[in-house]
């Protein structure tokens, strides 16, 4: 069964999955506003660096087209505010700054129609999922157990997906894996995406809660972990969703590999390291509720990073749409 990217731009139109009804209702909405797409950006309606690239690059275009009638100074200024609007809703995940990056350089040539830059950032996004997809494969032997977290699928991106795109590939050629889809908490990515995603292409899936995943490693076969990544830095160090750490801590001690799927949109070379990279900090309500339903004292202090960075010494391999990197590493 085909699964829906969670980004589309059809007729003319900017479309998107709301992530945040999963995997109750299924609900594609059309943006229509520059506000509307911040919000669905901020709020996790839209999430996964390459889709939010994606969404982004088209909500530009989309405003920046209603706003053709200005004289071409006024709108190449208003032009660059809308740019850095949108640069500013998700700060860790560098797609989003690459695809900025790319309009602004057509603003820079005096193009007015940024719609074809935002159609070619979506098109190659499918195609590098294609190509992430055989060359993920290639490392999951036939029968495997799987580990992953959060969700790199179809919602996430243009295309079939990263490390869960690897799945897909994976099952199309006959290998018969299974994967168990760590929860992701706290806004359960693994649960309600990647567990949906997963179970409507009708490939064996186990959900897992992420204090789990030890005692699974220690107890059951498990083949291998593959992830995807928010940033790469130059050396390696690679930011994913928080709980990735922890994930290739134990991995490296049950002696697991732990293979990073991203498209090469996501390698931030001007970072020398991990270090560098920002870690965004959400709302203490992400915690202190899950559905709506308090599980906490309302007062309660708490921190929330969404992301967590990985040390390269604790990655086996990192492929990209390119080649599969091994260490050392330097990108």
């Amino acid at each position: 069964m085909r699964i829906p990217t969670g980004v589309t731009f059809e007729d003319g139109k900017l479309y998107y999955v709301d992530q945040t009804k999963l995997p109750g209702t299924f609900e594609k909405k059309e943006c229509t506003t520059l506000e509307e797409a911040e919000e669905a950006i901020r709020q996790l309606r839209v999430r996964g660096a390459p889709a939010i690239a994606t969404f982004a690059s088209f909500a530009a275009a989309l405003e920046m087209d209603r706003k053709r009638h200005l004289a071409h100074p006024q709108w190449k200024v208003e032009a660059e505010q809308v740019i850095d609007r949108l640069l500013a809703t998700r700060p860790t995940a560098v797609n989003l700054s690459h695809a900025m990056k790319r309009l602004r350089e057509r603003l820079a040539a005096g193009d007015r129609s940024l719609l074809s830059e935002a159609a070619a950032i979506q098109e190659e996004d499918k195609q590098l999922c294609d190509a992430l997809g055989k060359s993920g494969s290639t490392l999951i032997p036939a029968g495997a157990r799987v580990i992953t977290h959060c969700n790199t699928g179809a919602l996430a991106t243009a295309g079939i997906g990263t490390a869960i795109g690897s799945f897909y590939t994976a099952a199309a050629e006959g290998k018969d894996i299974t994967v168990y889809a760590c929860e992701t908490r706290p806004l359960l990515q693994g649960a309600r995406l990647t567990s949906w995603e997963l179970d409507r292409a009708g490939i064996r899936t186990i959900l897992i809660t992420d204090s789990m995943a030890a005692f699974i490693m220690k107890t059951e076969k498990i083949d291998l972990v593959m992830v995807g990544a928010d940033r790469i830095a130059h050396n390696g160090d690679t930011a994913n969703k928080i709980g990735t750490l922890g994930l290739a801590v134990l991995a490296q001690h049950f002696g697991i590999p732990f293979y990073v799927v991203a498209p090469s949109t996501s390698v931030d070379p001007n970072l020398a390291s991990g270090d560098l990279i920002h870690i965004e900090e959400r709302s203490a309500a992400e915690v202190r509720t899950i559905a709506g339903i308090s599980t906490s004292p309302e007062h309660i202090a708490v921190r929330n990073p969404a992301f967590d960075v990985t040390p390269a010494e604790l990655i086996r391999a990192i492929v990209t749409e390119k080649q599969i990197h091994f260490p050392p590493y330097s990108f």
